[in-house]
């Protein structure tokens, strides 16, 4: 492998988290390069030159498949992308590859965008309308749903250690979206073989170094509590601050 590291374009979220635990924990060399997306920073073109949709994570690896630079944006595909440059964590063969694949989608279809709206609705909202009808709704919807998520994720668990059999990217994309379960109104204790899975996969020490990785910047952002119309505009308006 090059000696060059990769760049990680990154703030420390659930997105951000899968990216940072897969690199630590396939032992692959990176810079982290903060992307501050309470400031406004995913519009700035040169990050839009690697990432088109203005979110991070993304990565840009100096020894790509031909041995030329390449970038990669959405963090599922960094994954799959990371998983096959190394070789590691997609599974013994064909057949659990596909499995793999499967609980990558879900979570990147499902558990990411649900408990994203369930966070919205639930944290963030309440703030922005004086009337709370118009987030109630929002709130029961997506709570419910992740609720249902949760279910779902914990039945596969069930007689298993990690979610396609061995450790693999499946786990690492959906363990961060697991961690602020407390913010999703879940009672973790209700769903108890994913209780365990999330336990068990927390004490690897490669998901604990990337879970970590740039703790002091969350301080920073603006979307821990977003009060002001600029930084709702940027975070929920996806508006470039002028």
């Amino acid at each position: 492998m090059s000696a060059q590291p990769i760049e990680l374009y990154y703030w420390p979220t659930p997105n951000g988290w899968k990216v940072s635990i897969a690199l630590e924990e396939m032992g692959l060399p990176y810079v982290m390069k903060p992307v501050n997306i309470g400031a406004g920073e995913q519009f700035k073109p040169d990050f839009l030159a690697i990432s088109p949709n203005n979110r991070m994570p993304a990565i840009v690896d100096p020894d790509g498949p031909d041995g030329q630079p390449v970038s990669v944006f959405e963090s599922g595909a960094i994954l799959q992308y990371l998983a096959r440059k190394t070789g590691r964590f997609y599974g013994a063969d064909a057949r659990a590859g596909i499995l793999v694949d499967q609980w990558l989608f879900w979570q990147m279809g499902g558990l990411g965008p649900m408990a994203g709206q369930t966070h919205h609705f639930r944290q963030y909202a309440p703030s922005m309308f004086a009337d709370a009808r118009m987030t109630a709704y929002g709130a029961i919807r997506y709570t419910n749903e992740t609720h249902r998520l949760y279910g779902v994720l914990n039945k596969q668990l069930s007689g298993r250690d990690f979610i396609a059999g061995d450790f693999s990217i499946a786990d690492m994309a959906c363990w961060p979206w697991i961690t602020p379960y407390k913010n999703q109104g879940i009672d973790l204790a209700q769903f108890r073989h994913l209780e365990a899975w999330f336990a068990r996969v927390g004490e690897r020490e490669g998901v604990q170094a990337g879970h970590k990785l740039g703790e002091e910047l969350r301080g920073n952002l603006a979307d821990q509590n977003p009060k002001t119309e600029a930084a709702r505009g940027v975070l929920f308006g996806q508006r470039a601050r002028g």
